[in-house]
């Protein structure tokens, strides 16, 4: 793309956007995953697919020169959504109001993809590369906390020098520079079986117990110190007329530090039932640690601020970022990390998901200027 246009910008993130790709869905995804393997081959990018295992779809690495060949910039970003297939032809279609485009995953984060390959393609059309080799990195299973990604990310993370995440922006355009640490744990409760109505006396309820325990966990949510805990799924039973054997139950943690996650964690376990005829099971699931700003990650961000001032726009200010994202494992391995250069938009995971149209070609300058001046 040699002329930087809306209507352009637009159209490119229209086609992401039509293909919907739950992360569920391998097949769904791996659509997106053909789509952009066929734009990184168009940016003369070499292209690795490695196979996607446990039922998720491929992870997909391009690997594009830049004018040295000193360690490069990891760029990341997911194909993957929370919206179910159906979505588009049902409470979110693509649509067009005003400044807003509606879609899903347009804002959560198929437009900070297609900005990042169109500030590659805007390069190259204009005789152009970038300063460092840039290794685009693809991931499928984001929104299910990277399980089948997370150790080739931090492989490719240790050999380059600094990473940039196209996750949307936050607060009206802002840039992340740190991230909150995201713990998952779940929950399961194994009762007594007994028939509701004539031996409901013998009976010992799971599910009454994971109430008990959810009322507990939620009061460890404590917002001065940036611990967050949800009970965000729960399920048990299977019939009105029998007393519950079983129930399981999902946490979704924010801690500012590791020592907060070790601290939960530690609460967590300490779990004990409230009826002692009813066991109670807490395993840790998947973890994305936190991150604080750097100086290397001050530098970088004082860097993308004076590049938007050349283009002619402000970025609005920095933040430390609630939700995970895959930069979460680059900036705890201390790799300088930037994150949030994606779209300026809101309604994340909802179905007032949208971006504002006029951040396209602003945002997207940015990123290949900043493709062109990273050394």
């Amino acid at each position: 793309m040699k002329e930087l246009t809306s209507e352009a910008l637009l159209a490119a993130v229209r086609r992401w956007v039509e293909i919907e790709s739950p992360t569920q869905d391998a097949g769904a995804v791996n659509r997106v995953a053909d789509l952009a393997e066929a734009q990184l081959r168009h940016l003369g990018a070499s292209v690795e697919r490695v196979p996607g295992v446990d039922g998720f779809a491929d992870i997909l690495i391009g690997r594009i020169p830049g004018e040295t060949n000193a360690d490069g910039i990891l760029l990341l970003g997911h194909m993957d959504t929370v919206h179910p297939v159906g979505t588009l032809a049902g409470p979110l279609p693509f649509r067009v109001e005003g400044d807003r485009a509606y879609g899903p995953g347009i804002y959560d984060m198929k437009g900070g993809n297609v900005m990042a390959l169109q500030a590659l393609a805007h390069l190259r059309a204009n005789g152009a590369r970038p300063r460092l080799p840039v290794t685009v990195m693809f991931i499928p299973d984001e929104e299910m906390g990277s399980p089948t990604s997370r150790a080739r990310i931090e492989a490719e993370a240790a050999k380059h020098r600094l990473a940039l995440v196209v996750e949307p922006s936050g607060d009206g355009g802002r840039i992340t520079v740190a991230r909150h640490g995201i713990a998952r744990y779940h929950l399961k409760t194994t009762g007594r079986p007994a028939h509701a109505g004539a031996y409901h006396r013998k009976g010992r309820s799971a599910i009454r117990e994971m109430a008990h325990q959810v009322t507990a966990i939620e009061a460890m949510t404590d917002y001065e110190r940036n611990i967050t805990l949800n009970v965000g799924t729960i399920s048990g039973g299977t019939h009105e007329n029998l007393v519950p054997i079983e129930c399981r139950a999902c946490v979704y943690v924010m801690v500012a530090t590791v020592d907060n996650e070790a601290e939960v964690r530690a609460r967590l376990s300490a779990l004990t039932p409230v009826d002692p005829d009813v066991r109670l099971e807490v395993t840790p699931g998947l973890f994305r640690p936190p991150y604080a700003k750097s100086p290397e990650i001050q530098s970088l961000y004082d860097q993308a601020c004076a590049l938007a001032r050349e283009i002619g726009f402000e970025i609005p200010g920095e933040r430390v970022a609630g939700g995970g994202s895959d930069g979460n494992f680059t900036g705890s391995l201390g790799v300088p990390t930037l994150d949030g250069l994606g779209v300026v938009g809101d309604g994340p995971h909802t179905h007032e998901e949208h971006l504002l149209v006029s951040c396209l070609v602003p945002r997207t300058k940015l990123l290949a200027r900043l493709f062109e001046t990273l050394e």
